[in-house]
């Protein structure tokens, strides 16, 4: 059955759909011995179907895992140094890409999928698939400081943060517990908050992603998805969301503008 390029490629766990456009566009996917285009489709078991002069496998069935990433572990396929990766927690064969990144100081659920479309939905904000986060922080936040970080905040490169849900979550003897719940997630994201803020971030879990959530999951333990956590993922990210409008300006953000062609950064996960 022929179906449209970047999905089959996106399916053999070449990367997400959008990547895999762009590879599209930029000439480097070939069906048949003939440059694709765009709207290009094929039948993944006859066409011989190339990225980059290499024959792409046969699609794999769909993995989807939780893991509980501890610190000083990569979120990451592979690692530039001694340092170990996300993928080097599971023992299973075949593809698996983390979806979206925790940096290294933080801990917490993570994501690894070889269904790139799904990773796709979950990571990019338009999508609205919250993730919620503790965070540990010295000092409880003053009421200012709670309004600014609910109706976002300007970071040092001038990106304005989305509304997000901040609470007290409890207080610990190292200080107060925050519950943090956002649909986007650009990298430190909520550590250069807190930096911007003067709250600075002593401990970083995520602890929950769409309806998927880390549960009695412990350090450095895994497990797969069930297919009702699968179907209600997907339930989840079936159609873009509007970041809609900010609390404290009461008007809706403009969307970025992009040149035809020109890839977009990825986006990582706090």
């Amino acid at each position: 059955m022929e179906e449209r390029l970047q999905k089959i490629m996106a399916q053999a766990g070449i990367g997400s759909r959008r990547a895999c456009e762009e590879l599209i566009d930029s000439g480097r996917v070939t069906v048949n011995g003939k440059v694709a285009v765009l709207g290009t489709k094929a039948d993944a078991q006859r066409d011989h179907i190339l990225v980059d002069g290499k024959r792409i496998s046969a699609p794999e069935p769909f993995k989807y895992i939780a893991l509980n990433k501890p610190r000083n572990v990569i979120s990451a396929v592979t690692s530039p140094d001694p340092r170990p990766t996300v993928r080097d927690l599971i023992p299973l064969e075949g593809r698996l890409y983390p979806v979206g990144r925790l940096d290294i100081e933080s801990e917490g659920l993570i994501l690894l999928t070889n269904d790139g479309e799904l990773a796709n939905r979950i990571t990019h904000p338009r999508y609205g698939c919250e993730k919620e986060y503790r965070a540990l922080v010295g000092r409880t936040p003053d009421a200012r400081q709670f309004d600014a970080w609910r109706n976002g905040v300007v970071l040092e490169d001038g990106y304005r943060t989305a509304p997000a849900v901040v609470q007290i979550d409890g207080q610990g003897p190292q200080g107060t517990w925050l519950r943090v719940v956002m649909k986007e997630g650009r990298k430190r994201q909520i550590r250069d908050i807190g930096d911007r803020l003067g709250i600075p971030i002593l401990r970083l879990q995520r602890v929950r992603i769409g309806s998927v959530t880390l549960g009695k999951l412990k350090i450095r333990e895994w497990r797969e998805l069930s297919p009702h956590e699968v179907l209600e993922l997907k339930k989840l990210t079936q159609a873009p969301k509007s970041r809609g409008a900010s609390p404290a300006s009461g008007t809706r953000r403009p969307p970025r503008v992009t040149s035809p062609g020109k890839p977009r950064g990825p986006r990582r996960e706090t």
